[in-house]
């Protein structure tokens, strides 16, 4: 191919696309608003990138180690690199991708959310309080509704955000929730 035997074709490939590979990890931010246009999941440029590498190592592996013909190991190359292609994009894209979008969280979805104080409120100024979420802990500095104090250690209910500040109620010990 290309007036080279088919096994260099294969290694300079596994070394370009691995290469790009690296850059691509490295400007990743950048080159992802650049490739924002195509946001189909199976179009993004780390899957053509994992196509190619694998593609190409499978490829060169078999043309160097089996008496195969080319264009039976260039069927199986391509054939393990969609497979490996496929399962990295349901398995690590996919999950990272919803987590990456789950742990992000806006002011107003603290709202109602009950929390410890960790540092005490006093009547007049500011504390804090911890929000236990399923992606993990928030503190956030706190002042009281009624401008009273709240104690360290008690349950609180964050009645509202008011610029990243939370509003706290003192949570009724009878009220079951």
């Amino acid at each position: 191919m290309f007036g080279y035997p088919i096994e260099t074709v294969y290694l300079f490939t596994l070394v370009i696309s691995g290469s790009l590979t690296f850059l691509y990890i490295l400007l990743s931010d950048v080159l992802d608003g650049i490739f924002d246009a195509f946001d189909h999941p199976l179009l993004s440029p780390q899957l053509f990138l994992s196509f190619f590498t694998v593609l190409s190592a499978t490829g060169y592996l078999l043309e160097r180690y089996t008496a195969a013909a080319s264009y039976f190991i260039g069927l199986i190359s391509a054939g393990v690199a969609l497979i490996v292609v496929l399962l990295l994009h349901f398995f690590v894209f996919v999950p990272l991708r919803s987590a990456e979008s789950s742990l992000n969280y806006a002011q107003e979805d603290l709202e109602g959310c009950k929390a410890k104080v960790i540092i005490t409120v006093p009547a007049d100024g500011f504390g804090e309080i911890l929000i236990q979420r399923a992606s993990g802990a928030i503190s956030k500095p706190a002042k009281s509704l009624k401008n009273e104090e709240i104690p360290l250690e008690a349950e609180v209910i964050v009645v509202s955000m008011e610029n990243g500040v939370a509003v706290v109620a003192k949570r009724d010990p009878y009220y079951i929730s």
